[in-house]
This record gives C-alpha cells, sequence and structure tokens, in this order.
C-alpha cells in the first residue's frame, strides 16, 4: 500500500491562535556556562548553550534525554512550546493530565486539542534540568518524539547554523544597535530586518497562564511580487510557503498561470493540507531578492502571519535572531533559498555597520575536529541535495567513528539516494552488526530483502524491529504496511490495532482504518470489519485526492470478496477518475465486469492494467483472483 500523499514533511506548531496557558518555564540555560564576552563597544555577546543539529532531510532534529531516555525532537522556532504526540509519551512512560478546558493551539492542519505532562529530568546538550512541562496533543510527524519550541528557543537570542549543524543560544548585553552577525568577514553582505509585534491577548488565571512567559512567534514584514506580507520565521516547517489566502491578497490565485498542485502536506493537526508551486517574479526579504522562482502555496490558515519561512531558508542562511534587538540577521551560505529553485541576488550591506566581534571562529572557518561534526555537515548537504559533498563528509566520518551506527546508517541513506543499492545494503548489515535493536536500519533492509524476492529475510528483520519497539512507538505504522506486503495479513493487522491505540488524534489515523481493510480483503478474511474500516477511510479522506483514490480500489476488491459486482465497479470507477492509471483498479474493474458478462470491457482493462504492471496479474493471482 502505498503512504499518503505527503509533498512536505512539517511537525506541530501552534503558528497562531491560543486563548490560554502559555506559561513561563524558567529554564535558566546560562548555567551551562558563563557567557564568553564579544567586545564591540559596551556590547557583550555570550553563548548560553550550543545544541548540535542534524538534518533529516528538511527537520532539524537533536538529540536529549527524557528521564535518561533518548529522544529525537525537532528544533521548532513556530511552536509555541515544547511539544509531543500522545503515542511518544506513552512510550517514554510520562504520565499525561488533562490541561485547561479552553487551552487549545492551532496547526498547520487544523485545530489541536492539548493534554500536558512533566517530565522529571529533560537534559538537553549536557544540562539537566528538573520538572519541565510539555504539551502533549497533534500528530505523530516523521520519527521524533516531539518539538522544542519557542519556550527554550527564545530565553534569549538564538543563531541558527544548520548548514553547520548547531543551533546556539546567546545572551546580548548592551548590545544597542550593534551589528550581531559575528560570524562575517569583513566585508560579507548580510541583511537585516526588524521584527514585528503580533497583536494576541491572552486570559489568564490559570496556574499555567501567564502573558509573561508567552514567547511571541518572529514575524517580520517581507514582500512577493513587491506587496508586503507578514512572514514568521518557522525551522520546524520543512518547506516554506504562503498561505492561499495571502497569495490571492498579492494576485496569485490557484487558476493563475502557471500554478500546479504540489499534493498534500501533513502538520501537527488532524487533516492534511492541500498545497501548490506557482511563480513568483520577486521575492524580497531584507536586503536580499529572488527572481524568478517558485513558491509553495498551502490551503491552511495562519492567523499570525501570511507566510511560514521554513527549513529550507534556514539551510541556505546563516540567521540570528536578535530578540534583544527585535530583529534578525541573516547571510546566504549556499544552496537552493525555497529547495525548488537555486537563483538569488544578496544586496550590500547597510553602511556603516561592522559586525559585532565571534566569540569563536565563524562557522566556515572553524576547523571540523571530531566525526560528529562531519556527520551533522553531510546531513546538511544531503539536505541541500549537494550528494557528492555529503558523501564525503560521511566517508570522513565513518572513517574516525568506525564503531558508531548511527554514523553508519546516514550513510546508507546517502547511498540509497545516489541509488547505489549494493553499498547502502553493505552499510544497512554494518549498522545491524553494531546496533541490533536499530530499528529504522532493521526496517530498511528489509524492504531490500522484499524487493529481492527474499520474504524469510525480510521477516526476520520486520520480526526484530517487532521484538523492540513500544507497542505505542510511531514505526508500527511503517511495520503493518510492511507485514502487509509480504502477505503475512494477521500481523499486519496487529501493528495497526497497536499503531492506531495511541494515535487517535494523528492525522494518519485513516490510514490505519485503510491498511486493516487492505490486508482483509487482501487475505480473504474477516470482511464484515473490513468493510467498516474502509468505509471509515473513505469518509475521511478528502475527495479527489490520491489517498480517496486509494480507498476507494481497495473497497472495490472486498465488494468483489463480498460478491457485489456492481458496487466493486461502483468504486473502480470512482478510483480510475481520480487516476485514470491505476493499474490494480483497471484490473480489479475488469475481474469485475468479466463476472458481470461484458467480455468486451472486461478484457480491454485487463490488457491496459497489464500493459501499466506487467506483473499485475501475478499479484491477484496469489490472491486467488484470476479472469
Amino acid at each position: 500500500m502505498s503512504k499518503l500523499a505527503c509533498g512536505n514533511r512539517g511537525v506541530l506548531r501552534c503558528v497562531a491562535r491560543f486563548r490560554r496557558a502559555v506559561w513561563v518555564v524558567g529554564l535558566l540555560l546560562c548555567a551551562a556556562g558563563a557567557p564568553a564576552p564579544a567586545a564591540f563597544g559596551n556590547c557583550k555577546l555570550g553563548k548560553m548553550v550550543e545544541i548540535p543539529v542534524t538534518m533529516d532531510q528538511m527537520a532539524p532534529e537533536t538529540v536529549a534525554k527524557i528521564n535518561g531516555t533518548a529522544a529525537r525532537f525537532v528544533i521548532d522556532s513556530g511552536a509555541f512550546y515544547n511539544v509531543m504526540d500522545a503515542g511518544s509519551a506513552s512510550a517514554l512512560g510520562l504520565h499525561v493530565y488533562p490541561a485547561p478546558g479552553i487551552f487549545t493551539g492551532k496547526a498547520v492542519g487544523g485545530d489541536v486539542a492539548f493534554s500536558l505532562t512533566n517530565v522529571n529530568e529533560f537534559t538537553l546538550s549536557g544540562v539537566a534540568l528538573r520538572n519541565i512541562e510539555f504539551v502533549v496533543g497533534g500528530s505523530h510527524v516523521g520519527n521524533v518524539s516531539g518539538v522544542l519550541g519557542r519556550s527554550i528557543l527564545q530565553i534569549g537570542d538564538a543563531e541558527y547554523d544548520f548548514a553547520g549543524g548547531i543551533v546556539r543560544l546567546m545572551k546580548a548585553e548592551d548590545c544597542g544597535s550593534a551589528v550581531l552577525a559575528y560570524w562575517l568577514r569583513p566585508g560579507e553582505s548580510y541583511s537585516v530586518i526588524n521584527t514585528v509585534k503580533t497583536e494576541q491577548s491572552f486570559q489568564t488565571g490559570s496556574r499555567l497562564a501567564t502573558t509573561k512567559g508567552f514567547r511571541p512567534p518572529v514575524i517580520a514584514v517581507i514582500y512577493v511580487d513587491g506587496k508586503p506580507i507578514r512572514a514568521m520565521f518557522d525551522s520546524g516547517a520543512s518547506s516554506s510557503f504562503l498561505s492561499v489566502k495571502a497569495a490571492a491578497k498579492v494576485g496569485i490565485k490557484l487558476d493563475s498561470p502557471g500554478v500546479v498542485s504540489a499534493g498534500s502536506v501533513i502538520g501537527g493537526g488532524q487533516s492534511t493540507v492541500q498545497s501548490y508551486l506557482a511563480p513568483i517574479a520577486v521575492f524580497k526579504i531584507g536586503d536580499e531578492e529572488v527572481h524568478n522562482t517558485r513558491l509553495r502555496l498551502g490551503d491552511t490558515d495562519l492567523p499570525d502571519a501570511d507566510m511560514l519561512i521554513g527549513a529550507d531558508f534556514f539551510l541556505s542562511h546563516h540567521i540570528y535572531v536578535a530578540n534583544s534587538q527585535n530583529k534578525v540577521y541573516f547571510s546566504y551560505n549556499g544552496g537552493p533559498v525555497f529547495n525548488l529553485a537555486g537563483q538569488r541576488a544578496t544586496g550590500p550591506a547597510p553602511p556603516g555597520a561592522e559586525p559585532a566581534a565571534a566569540t569563536e571562529p565563524p562557522a566556515a572557518e572553524k576547523p571540523v575536529e571530531d566525526a560528529s561534526e562531519y556527520a551533522r555537515r553531510g546531513a546538511a548537504l544531503r539536505a541541500r541535495q549537494e550528494l557528492d559533498q555529503a558523501l564525503q563528509a560521511f566517508d570522513r566520518a565513518c572513517d574516525l567513528a568506525p564503531n558508531n551506527p548511527d554514523y553508519v546508517y546516514q550513510r546508507s541513506l546517502l547511498y540509497a539516494q545516489l541509488k547505489q543499492s549494493g553499498p547502502a545494503l553493505s552499510d544497512l548489515d554494518r549498522t545491524i552488526q553494531l546496533d541490533p535493536h536499530q530499528t529504522a536500519a532493521l526496517l530498511a533492509r528489509a524492504g531490500y530483502r522484499r524487493q529481492s524476492g527474499d520474504k524469510t529475510g525480510a521477516e526476520a528483520d520486520l520480526n526484530a524491529a517487532d521484538a523492540v519497539l513500544p507497542k505505542e512507538d510511531n514505526e508500527r505504522l511503517t511495520l503493518a504496511s510492511d507485514y502487509s506486503d509480504i502477505d503475512l495479513f494477521q500481523r499486519a493487522i496487529e501493528q495497526y490495532d497497536l499503531w492506531s491505540a495511541s494515535h487517535q488524534q494523528d492525522v494518519r489515523l485513516p490510514l490505519a482504518f485503510l491498511g486493516r481493510c487492505r490486508a482483509r480483503a487482501l487475505g480473504d478474511f474477516d470482511l464484515q470489519r473490513a468493510t467498516k474500516d474502509c468505509d471509515t477511510a473513505l469518509n475521511r479522506a478528502v475527495k479527489d485526492s490520491p489517498f480517496y483514490a486509494e480507498a476507494a480500489a481497495i473497497r472495490g476488491l472486498l465488494l468483489f470478496r463480498l460478491g457485489d459486482y456492481d458496487k466493486s465497479i461502483a468504486d473502480y470507477d470512482a478510483s480510475l477518475k481520480i487516476n485514470a492509471k491505476n493499474a490494480f483498479a483497471l484490473y480489479g474493474r475488469g475481474i469485475d465486469e468479466l463476472r458481470k458478462h461484458k467480455a468486451s470491457d472486461g478484457e480491454s482493462d485487463i490488457a491496459q492494467a497489464i500493459a501499466l504492471s506487467p506483473n499485475i496479474a501475478d499479484g491477484f493471482g496469489r490472491r486467488g483472483i484470476a479472469p
């Protein structure tokens, strides 16, 4: 079963409206080390804490510890607080308790109902923090436990150097109008842009609700085709995008020339978001301009802003969010600005301004001294599609630390992207040899084994992953699909049941319903239970979407099993109306038509299906279905 179409990988970010309960967490990260002074008149610029960041495609991730257990989090400047989904909270053994009744948030994909949990010890970059509260809710997206939001990222100034694999929390004292882009060499160009205040208001009265604790989003005015819009700097959004409503205000509509559909986006809410690509003549942010590019449009509301400046922009720029000055400094450091087109033009630095002295060498000059830095830079280069340079970085990381399974696994992903299956599989074997419980590597190797016809080997890898995954783990959704792909349908249903039990608010819940229906329909058992699941999946699907087409085709097979050929044909028709080249639907409809003694129509559909997928008859034949 194909995965739900996802043109973008996002995580929960409450980008706007919530009525209550943003609170002070009381983090004293300055205790991580005394700030190192940097002389610029009276300005002192010091580092509070440095957070290593690894790009997983376009998701900036770091590893923290929850009560001693390692967990991955996305660095998400768009999230108002630290957030994890309910399944991750349960897998980490955390007690979840109700939040105030009107404590709600808005994420990409819809409104989210929240609960709360308390972490006794939260360790970030070696700093152990006690009694840290997390918001619990929303969809689980990606292979992370949650996001670290503005409650941490805006305790001072924040420096984002994703290309260098680092985020730094900074403290600026008496810096006035000093230029805080300290990493620049003399004469290098940069931009600076003022941030604007939001107009949110909050009710108080709860022990959790205090406007003092609210750390507002970083929003600035930028220009699309010469027209001003409000943009929020959101490192958790994998791709920058302009809302459809805001695009219409600047003259870009969905039926405008050059605007094309770009699939669905999964965010933190309980529904997917349709996205589009639109041509833009000039995008201007600060003194930087991008000409003749394209922007992604998202059909969702962003109440505080018109646009999200996502991780693609962060990855191609070195960014300093100067909350102390209500400014953002940034300089271009390479790669496509919006991960869609690489054109850019940068204006000169503001006259008469020189950057404050650096507390350490600029990232571009700092010598790489250990394997972890090579690995982080390799991940950033891979995200920027600079694959040859990424391979060199990963090779060096693996040379320096040959027994680190994570570096070997990351290199296997790069080899797969380079379509070098031999080295990719070799690295997966080495990863599993070093860490037999590395579930991501087990699942990846199972895929290679399945493709090569080694069903026994694939099953062994899936069983090994099943044995070590927590019952609530997000990977069980992948495990379910993989079991189904090797015809182990009962095992697949077990995994769908485990996953769905702890992911009731997840946007991908329809995938679990459809997966269970598919497993039972293909295996020809429990067909009445399968009917309920297929009906639920279709009722939750967006009409005319690829997922709706897939769900209709699966229900078409189910109805064939039940002997209702007319309704089966109707479902196949609905699927083919969306995707006329769906070989599964064509072959299934052909079988139905033959059963209805419509030989000419049936033979035509089957011939078309075989032309599209020469092995389609074998797949149906294994399930006891033949013309």
